[in-house]
């Protein structure tokens, strides 16, 4: 059985209660009883998951019972405190990251814990990382990606050996996904380098919610006391379609929605500040363009925020939002999690959300002042989207939430792993095999499957033994699994992920700045003078050259729309 090693008494728990209560009241703010509830549950050894909604607090909620519980222990229990890494907060986007890294780091400073709080994700510099592999932070907010290129480290257990707590946020936007499944093999690692780590994740709504926290706990959800906090905030959600002026000769299909601009522009004016969600990066370009060329007014307070768009751009944008000096941002899941901007004013969703979580998480970053009902817009893009529409309000009104479905046994994302490890330091299958069966994804894999895997990493299996480059790892004498071609071992770490696409590259000015990434599908269909819409400009192709496709400006009113075949 894992646990603290040292339990908290109740009436310990009670003072650092009190304590917490007042660096709320510090702030000027009032703590939620759930906030209570989440800082008596973990410091009285419980792990499990936080299901409050978007604007309440459950980022404080989380980081003010970790860094109580640090207090306690270095006051009481210094032996049990190890220096280096104490806390890893996994975000499943780095838009999110530089705010969660901020607000826990006030959160440090004002609770004299000494602690610095760290971002790692692909956007940090390698000489960040490198400096951080020498020295962890306390504090660490990164990605599934990145803690599994951590993974790959060598002697990686030494940076991990002293962590008390894991915090998964947005398990909802993972739970259902491969990446979910990257996180429960991170959670398993960590176990077992630790085994006296707490895991808590933090959840939107979903239907599933039980299982959705027996997926992230593992194993461990039956040998450890859990809990499920839930916030009793509720609000109201309003949700209006924007209806065209003549329902009969509304297209039925179609997923752009340009014909509804007009309808759209007056909802932008009546509003301080308004995000427009597309479900998909091409789709955000298309807006962004359409919008200036009906209302050339909101240059300068109009912008777009998506995933291929330079990193530098993104933080402009969110930087921006915060102060309050953009109207409007076509955005796609890029900012789907929320980043922390002022509380806008209207959400405007084009097309169906994908989902009723989706939609009701959306709609959260509306009215969140106290009282304030949350109001979202539904643009169809097509007829059957009024009936989706319909269907939403309804769903909406009952509170009727899909559910996140765990994927079962993902043998690619095993098979990365088994590699990610022999990169390192190697590894002994049978101590690995039960590792890998603590999570809840691979909590019935057999024998013989494990075996297929080891077998696919060394040989290339019956289908690709006849080729040299999937024969990664090596068995040593001793038996040890291990990766010892610095060739292999670099090309693993490039690759590190789930999601599969084109090959991105990078767009450029030919005097240089980084405008984002393009895939490689989209540009070679065009040559050089050919003129293509990205980030909101007009560029015309100059040259594509090591892995760069470098562009200048172009006054041209007409080009192509870009194209993405991976994610949105």
């Amino acid at each position: 059985m894992v646990g603290l090693e040292k339990r908290i008494s109740e009436k310990e728990v009670a003072g650092l209660l009190k304590k917490g209560t007042s660096w709320y009241k510090s702030r000027g703010w009032k703590a939620f009883p759930f906030q209570k509830e989440m800082m008596e549950k973990y410091l009285s050894g419980y792990q499990g998951l936080l299901n409050a909604p978007t604007g309440s607090g459950k980022t404080y909620a989380m980081w003010i019972p970790i860094l109580l519980e640090h207090l306690y222990l270095k006051e009481h229990h210094p032996e049990q405190v190890k220096k280096g890494l104490q806390a890893i907060w996994i975000t499943p986007l780095r838009a999110l990251s530089k705010d969660i890294s901020q607000a826990n780091q006030v959160a440090c400073d004002e609770l004299k814990t000494g602690w610095k709080v760290e971002i790692r994700t692909g956007d940090t510099s390698s000489s960040v990382k490198a400096r951080q592999k020498k020295r962890m932070p306390e504090g660490l907010v990164t990605t599934p990606e990145s803690m599994h290129v951590l993974f790959a480290s060598k002697n990686h257990e030494k940076l991990f050996e002293g962590v008390k707590a894991i915090v998964i946020d947005e398990w909802h936007e993972l739970l259902g996904s491969k990446r979910g499944t990257q996180v429960e093999l991170i959670i398993a690692r960590i176990r077992k380098i630790s085994p006296n780590v707490k895991v808590w994740g933090i959840s939107a709504t979903i239907g599933n919610m039980e299982e959705g926290m027996q997926c992230l706990l593992g194993r461990s959800y039956e040998e450890l006391p859990h809990a499920l906090v839930k916030s009793k905030i509720e609000k109201q959600i309003e949700v209006t379609s924007v209806l065209p002026e003549e329902i009969e000769r509304f297209p039925w299909s179609g997923h752009l929605g340009i014909h509804m601009v007009s309808h759209v522009l007056p909802i932008i004016n009546d509003s301080q500040s308004t995000l427009i969600f597309t479900n998909t990066r091409a789709q955000a370009e298309i807006w962004y363009r359409a919008l200036l060329e009906a209302e050339p007014d909101l240059a300068g307070v109009l912008a777009m925020h998506h995933g291929s768009i330079a990193a530098e751009t993104r933080a402009w944008v969110e930087q921006a939002l915060h102060d309050g000096v953009l109207k409007v941002v076509v955005c796609t899941s890029s900012l789907d999690l929320g980043v922390d901007f002022r509380p806008v004013d209207t959400i405007i969703q084009v097309g169906g959300p994908k989902g009723v979580a989706r939609f009701v998480q959306r709609a959260g970053w509306s009215g969140l002042r106290p009282g304030e009902v949350r109001r979202i817009y539904l643009v169809p893009t097509h007829s059957l989207e009024l009936i989706e529409a319909a269907a939403l309000r309804q769903a909406v009104v009952e509170k009727s939430i899909e559910d996140r479905i765990p994927i079962a046994e993902p043998l690619d994302v095993l098979i990365q792993y088994l590699v990610t490890l022999a990169v390192a330091n190697g590894f002994f299958p049978q101590d690995i095999l039960e590792e890998v069966r603590s999570s809840w994804a691979y909590r019935d894999l057999t024998q013989e499957t494990f075996d297929w895997a080891l077998d696919f990493i060394t040989t290339g299996g019956k289908s690709l033994f006849a080729y040299q480059e999937y024969k990664k790892v090596e068995i040593e004498e001793d038996g040890l699994y291990k990766v010892n071609d610095k060739r292999i071992a670099l090309q693993h770490r490039l690759s590190i992920g789930t999601i599969v696409g084109d090959v991105n590259l990078m767009v450029k000015y030919v005097k240089g700045g980084k405008l984002g990434t393009i895939e490689e599908s989209f540009i070679t269909k065009l040559k050089p003078g050919d003129v293509f819409w990205f980030a909101g400009k007009s560029l015309e192709l100059v040259r594509v050259r090591n892995m760069e496709v470098q562009v200048k400006k172009s006054k041209s009113k007409k080009g192509v729309e870009p194209r993405w075949m991976g994610i949105h």
